[in-house]
């Protein structure tokens, strides 16, 4: 029941809404109705929910380079990777994952977007894949103090630049990612980076989808320790993912849950790690939770929709038991 409290506003339920209080406002919400699932609805969730596993892990992979993400970073990356998913044109709802979308909508994501790389660096950075599969970046030329924006306190203090390429390599069928190589370009404070093209080592695996980000890091020396102090925070630190490419031969869908002992699974080779990734298990369990919608749905038939014999003159309640 709503009712008024002491200093005059309405508080509790009344009817359909439900009256509550922010600061000195008085809010005046509707009552949250029971959501009716539908083998489409199961469908729609369970591809949120793998975009939002396959998000965690390309900003954990992503980690080294960007240091500093903002806090609506989660939904953002999830955003992406969903509408990148929904896009595929080669599989329908509920069958497929990033390695069917359309990478295209994660090129330019940013994971900072209070410091936005298309923002900070005035020159377009261009990544290509060789007919051999080498990914390269080629670089404009680049004058530090021109064509990077800084906030003035970054500027005074800072005495060298770095750009950093990250690729990294995603199986997410086989739940596994690679740090295939990073790459830096130092600069100090005045210099001109004359234009240049950056090719990535590393081996390629066809099964996997190719992602590369770059980011700018700043640094301040520091006379007493003669050393450099890294002045990136969560309020500057400029990333973005700047090259997808698809996998031409992904594997197949695992049937069943991946076995992670098993001695061909890679995660103890090289800079190899476990992606701890729910697409699979959530793609795999789809079609029971299915089913359990359908068994619920049939006990929820109309009496109508049964035949019953009737005696003339019986009592008959067309009531759901």
């Amino acid at each position: 029941m709503a009712h008024v409290d002491k200093n005059g506003m309405i508080r509790g339920k009344a009817g359909s809404v439900i009256y509550r209080t922010y600061g000195k406002k008085n809010l005046i919400q509707g009552k949250p109705k029971a959501f009716k699932q539908t083998q489409e609805s199961i469908k729609t969730s369970t591809e949120f929910g793998l975009s939002s596993s396959t998000a965690a892990i390309i900003r954990r992979a992503f980690d080294p380079a960007y240091l500093f993400r903002d806090g609506a970073a989660v939904s953002r990356s999830t955003r992406y990777v969903y509408h990148s998913i929904r896009n595929s044109a080669s599989a329908a709802v509920g069958k497929r994952d990033l390695h069917d979308a359309d990478l295209s909508y994660l090129n330019g994501m940013e994971f900072n977007a209070d410091s936005q790389l298309a923002d900070v660096l005035r020159v377009v950075p261009q990544v290509l894949q060789s007919a051999e599969g080498k990914i390269s970046v080629t670089l404009p030329e680049l004058n530090t103090q021109t064509d990077i924006k800084k906030p003035k306190w970054l500027n005074e203090q800072s005495n060298k630049y770095r750009i950093r390429l990250t690729l990294v390599a995603f199986n997410f069928r086989e739940e596994y990612y690679e740090h295939l190589d990073i790459q830096d370009i130092d600069l100090d404070k005045y210099d001109t980076l004359a234009g240049q093209t950056v090719t990535f080592n590393g081996t390629i695996n066809p099964a996997c989808i190719l992602m590369v980000s770059m980011s700018l890091l700043f640094y301040k020396y520091v006379n007493a320790t003669q050393e450099y102090v890294l002045l990136n925070c969560k309020a500057f630190s400029p990333c973005a993912i700047i090259g997808t490419f698809q996998s031409p031969e992904p594997a197949d869908y695992p049937k069943e849950a991946i076995d992670k002992t098993a001695q061909g699974y890679p995660v103890e080779k090289g800079h190899i790690y476990d992606m701890g990734y729910l697409g699979n298990t959530l793609m795999q369990g789809l079609s029971s939770r299915i089913d359990r919608y359908a068994s619920t749905a049939s006990k929820k038939l109309s009496p109508f929709s049964t035949v019953h014999a009737v005696v003339l003159g019986e009592r008959v309640s067309f009531k759901q038991e």
